[in-house]
């Protein structure tokens, strides 16, 4: 009996130091700093998917194809009512506009690999953006003139038409391919300067369609300019 009740007290002493271990134990707790951007990977597959889906809205070849419908539209409507000897003219970008290239930059994950994409572009294996041959096709239907404007190099212009010819494309009226150019020279002077040589040729550019803000900013504007979505690359 006395070992007994000396046990007892060893016993309750245990148990309530365990009462206020258990008290005292701090919470789980995570500290997770503020990030700078959305997780890049994670961008990465949803630009995979955003390509990939066939729902009417939110997928890109979907809104590739209602931008170009509109773009369709408006040339017919603008082609009825051309007056006596006007020529008119539509301008358009070739990359992601005219041509896809999309497996080189899903090869390259994204990134730009000049020596990849010069190889690529050698290949003359981009495929026709579905909405622009049929715009292309409607424009020389209804005797618009069209113009390529791209910033691919004059070292790549043989290959890049024999791409286009390839394609799909046939009869258009010049393309412009990016020279040597001032320091310092940003793209939307590069493609307005191009549009100003065909203004000058008496052209009235009635369409201009590009994937990028820089392919259709400066003067002079066409009487429509068409943006194309394109979250895969950005040139400013």
């Amino acid at each position: 009996m006395k070992r007994f009740l000396r046990v007892v007290p060893v016993i309750l002493l245990l148990l309530c130091s365990f009462s206020v271990t258990a008290q005292t134990a701090p919470a789980h707790r995570m500290l997770i700093g503020q990030e700078p951007a959305p997780n890049l990977s994670q961008l990465k597959t949803r630009l995979i998917a955003y390509h990939d889906c066939r729902r009417p809205q939110g997928c890109y070849l979907p809104d590739v194809a209602r931008q170009s419908r509109l773009a369709i539209e408006y040339l017919v409507r603008r082609a009825a009512h051309a007056k006596a000897g006007e020529k008119l003219a539509l301008v358009l970008d070739i990359d992601e506009t005219a041509l896809s290239n999309w497996d080189e930059m899903a090869h390259d994950d994204f990134g730009y690999i000049a020596g990849d994409w010069n190889a690529w572009v050698e290949k003359k294996q981009a495929t026709a953006i579905a909405g622009t041959l049929r715009l292309f096709n409607a424009a020389r239907q209804h005797n618009v003139a069209v113009f390529f404007i791209t910033g691919r190099s004059q070292q790549q212009e043989a290959v890049t038409l024999e791409n286009l010819q390839a394609a799909g494309y046939h009869d258009w009226a010049g393309a412009a391919f990016r020279g040597p150019h001032p320091a310092g020279q940003s793209t939307a002077e590069y493609k307005s300067g191009e549009r100003k040589k065909i203004v000058d040729a008496g052209y009235r550019i009635i369409l201009n369609v590009g994937d990028q803000h820089s392919d259709l900013a400066g003067s002079p504007q066409a009487e429509v300019s068409v943006k194309l979505p394109n979250p895969f690359y950005y040139i400013p």
